[in-house]
């Protein structure tokens, strides 16, 4: 999902409450914060010596501790007065990918992407989903297709890569 998107979601749906499914059932608490929106800049080398750039909106959710027994959740019109906020000091880029970085006790940090939305009568839903790491030089790497299926490390001894 673009930043642009998310924001237009937000927009569209202020009165909902604003909820995040990191994985299939499990919730980010009614405690989070929005306690960082970070502009990313990635310009990366793969193992076969391809080089990329990109950008990425990230916007980092945490529970608070001291909040633990709170029921209600942050309203998109609360998310949306934040961001637009964060947009004036330091502008997003509305093309780029969002993507949510969160953990808690029982899940590790990790950066995830908009996988789905989902509307109810009282909420905004998003379903969050964690991008697997994957070799982007394959071709180069001469990992064959079957070896992707059986989950293959890219760059294994002897490849002529890495």
């Amino acid at each position: 999902m673009k930043t642009s998107e998310f924001l237009s979601l937000l927009k569209q749906h202020q009165n909902k409450s604003l909820l995040f499914e990191y994985a299939p059932d499990k919730f980010v608490g009614a405690n989070y914060h929005i306690t960082e929106v970070k502009n990313i800049t990635i310009d990366s080398v793969d193992c076969g010596a391809g080089t990329d750039f990109w950008k990425e909106t990230i916007i980092q959710l945490w529970e608070s501790p001291k909040e633990k027994d709170k029921k209600e959740f942050m309203s998109a019109y609360k998310a949306l007065g934040i961001l637009n906020k964060v947009d004036k000091i330091k502008p997003m880029d509305k093309d780029t990918e969002i993507k949510f970085e969160y953990s808690n006790e029982h899940f590790h940090t990790a950066q995830l992407f908009v996988n789905d939305h989902h509307l109810d009568e009282t909420s905004l839903i998003l379903k969050l989903s964690v991008k697997k790491t994957d070799c982007k030089a394959k071709e180069t790497c001469g990992v064959p297709v079957e070896a992707e299926a059986e989950k293959e490390a890219c760059c294994t001894s002897g490849s002529g890569c890495c």
